[in-house]
């Protein structure tokens, strides 16, 4: 199983919940909220072969953490994954919207000046805007869009710059989610659960969550659960042979 999205630091006892996620055998993608927050949660994922920790400045908290760009550029040499970034156009946060834009700007750019990362994104509310910085930093490596809920006419603007997307129960749940997945090739789709939040609060991994998302997936896809796995684990495996490439340490090697 495939959890693409998920903060693993913010569950009550992170230390329990990765050993969950070992238990079930579910290839985690760990994000992080502000690059501050990167190093202790990479020593959660240190040992575990299932677990890879993503360096991150969440936007909603753009606005009172901008000072650790830099702090993000250096520790960028020690992950190829770098979430969560984007941009929030919500009510409680579009006053900082210009703020957010020029920050994943500059998160772009400093991905790019590395040779690339696989970079989990937010774009609640700004898909629109996501998306055309992302057409302009091409370079700044591959794009998997998390929880998508912009228009299909930008979901297909994604897709043709060449971004992957990340689903989950919320998203396979709204009223739109046929009219949206459709549109995503079956090649650039993984799951997640965005846990501990969303549909997936609790004090322990959501496992179940993950085999329900395989199977609501499967139902829009018109196959089995099995048939359904084969296709995420390829793009996993696709995905984790791209990221291969991208440089760690001082950019030398």
């Amino acid at each position: 199983m495939i959890d693409f999205h998920c903060h693993v630091d913010l569950f009550p006892s992170p230390e329990r919940a990765a050993d969950e996620i070992e238990r079930a055998g579910t290839y985690v993608l760990s994000v992080t909220n502000t690059p501050k927050a990167f190093p202790k949660t990479a020593q959660i994922s240190k040992g575990r072969k299932r677990i890879r920790t993503a360096l991150g400045l969440h936007p909603q908290l753009v606005s009172e953490r901008h000072g650790e760009i830099g702090l993000f550029r250096r520790l960028l040499g020690e992950t190829r994954y770098v979430g969560e970034i984007g941009i929030d156009g919500g009510d409680d946060y579009a006053r900082h919207i210009d703020l957010q834009k020029q920050v994943f700007d500059e998160l772009l750019s400093a991905c790019a000046s590395v040779g690339g990362r696989v970079m989990s994104i937010h774009s609640r509310h700004a898909s629109g805007e996501v998306i055309e910085a992302l057409g302009k930093r091409r370079e700044a490596g591959v794009a998997i869009l998390h929880w998508f809920s912009g228009p299909v006419s930008h979901a297909e603007r994604a897709v043709d710059i060449g971004a992957w997307f990340s689903v989950g129960l919320p998203m396979l749940r709204s009223r739109r989610a046929a009219s949206i997945i459709k549109k995503l090739p079956r090649e650039r789709i993984l799951t997640e659960t965005d846990a501990p939040f969303a549909s997936t609060p609790g004090e322990h991994y959501p496992t179940a969550a993950v085999s329900e998302t395989v199977t609501a997936l499967s139902w829009y896809w018109g196959c089995d659960d099995a048939e359904t796995r084969r296709q995420l684990h390829s793009n996993l495996s696709a995905l984790v042979e791209r990221a291969a490439v991208f440089r760690l340490g001082n950019g030398l090697n």
